[in-house]
């Protein structure tokens, strides 16, 4: 008699896994290209720098208003059809920036954009979780979420290439042209919903909330970005004033961030599936010990270039393990709970970039934004710790 030995053998990601991350990568790049031509904007606009890093808080203003209320509002369409739309008022949004010199509509336009990348964010995150199955949701989370992740290590340097060179709007008109063409990709290629099943309703994804460790995920999400974002919307006047790197060297110092952040999101969403309170821990203690160091080495350019790299890899690695616990602990109803996980992420970046840009035009100058990244980053083990005696409480505890 023959025995067959169970398989340890990882099981395939689907296809659709890879096309959302590929949307992810469009909403990652629209919202952080900014950082790296921040100047350039602000010179033709006439404004302060500290004037134009609005265009990133309204950017989070809107993900954190948008995201739950469209998720709610495109909770009978079909998932396909929501992901397509968004990528189409995505599209829209950034040729009104590339056309208009009004700095109140451009800030318009990205509060709009901000609405379209809240919708897709959360809506891919479900899908890609529930097509991933239980045991791999995490990673596939990491995947898709590692397109944002991705957007940091090309899109965003690629775009402050493309921006110091032909000009901030260029950068604008690609993503739109881009989003068209997703567009038609998402709306072919995600699977439509299937006929039968668990029937989306605004009651069960309220009452999805009930838990008290959802909302306990969505303070470290808030948290984490707070921290990692309040110095990273800031990177460029630090890195020209306090290192004393040529602005034409910013978008390779971007790329280095980018190249942590994606492994980290990556390792993140792998160690999420086994050993998630261990892969919390650390990522958040060494998120507030490199912030730290960044404060007071910002002046030695091999130094800062390598914490840089070390805060993308930190910062983002705990990312997709927050959202698959918010999706795993919301069950049947998950799209709300992904929704404010997107919301809290950005609320971060919005309070996060809000206090730094204070801090830039304080006496600490290019150092208050990671001053203040350092303040924030301090309070993220406490809503882990609470989350981890409740896990274990309800024996959940991974």
């Amino acid at each position: 008699m023959t025995t067959t030995l169970p398989t340890t053998k990882t099981r395939r990601l689907p296809l659709v896994t890879y096309v959302l991350a590929a949307g992810v990568f469009l909403m990652g790049t629209t919202e952080f290209i900014v950082a790296g031509i921040l100047p350039e904007i602000a010179t033709d606009l006439g404004t302060s720098v500290a004037n134009a890093g609005l265009m990133i808080t309204v950017f989070a203003v809107g993900m954190i208003v948008g995201t739950p209320t469209t998720s709610i509002l495109t909770l009978k369409l079909p998932r396909r059809l929501t992901l397509s739309l968004a990528l189409v008022v995505f599209a829209v949004g950034h040729v009104i920036v590339a056309l208009t010199a009004d700095f109140t509509l451009i800030l318009g336009a990205r509060f709009l954009t901000a609405l379209a990348t809240g919708a897709f964010w959360a809506v891919a995150a479900v899908v890609g979780a529930k097509a991933a199955g239980a045991a791999s949701a995490s990673r596939a989370l990491g995947v898709v979420l590692g397109g944002g992740m991705l957007a940091n290590v090309v899109g965003v340097p690629l775009g402050a290439f493309a921006g110091q060179a032909i000009g901030w709007r260029g950068p604008f008109w690609i993503l739109a042209a881009l989003a068209l063409v997703g567009a038609v990709a998402v709306y072919r290629l995600v699977a439509a919903d299937p006929a039968s099943g668990h029937t989306p309703s605004v009651r069960a994804e309220l009452a999805s909330m009930r838990d008290s460790r959802v909302w306990l995920v969505l303070a470290g999400c808030a948290i984490v970005c707070g921290s990692s974002l309040a110095a990273y919307t800031f990177i460029s006047p630090l890195l020209t004033e306090n290192t004393g790197l040529a602005a034409a060297t910013v978008p390779l110092v971007l790329m280095a961030y980018g190249v942590g952040a994606f492994i980290g999101s990556t390792l993140g969403g792998h160690f999420g599936a086994h050993r998630q309170y261990p892969a919390l821990f650390i990522a958040a203690g060494m998120t507030f010990l490199v912030l730290g160091a960044l404060f007071l080495f910002s002046h030695y350019a091999l130094v800062t270039v390598v914490l840089i790299f070390l805060l993308g890899l930190f910062g983002m690695a705990t990312n997709p393990i927050l959202i698959g616990k918010a999706v795993g602990y919301a069950g049947h109803a998950p799209t709300l709970a992904s929704a404010l996980s997107t919301s809290a992420f950005n609320l971060g970046t919005a309070v996060g970039s809000w206090m730094a840009g204070f801090a830039l035009e304080s006496s600490l100058g290019a150092s208050g934004p990671v001053l203040v990244g350092t303040g924030v980053a301090a309070v993220y083990l406490l809503p882990l710790t609470v989350l981890m005696l409740k896990d274990r409480k309800e024996g959940a505890l991974a």
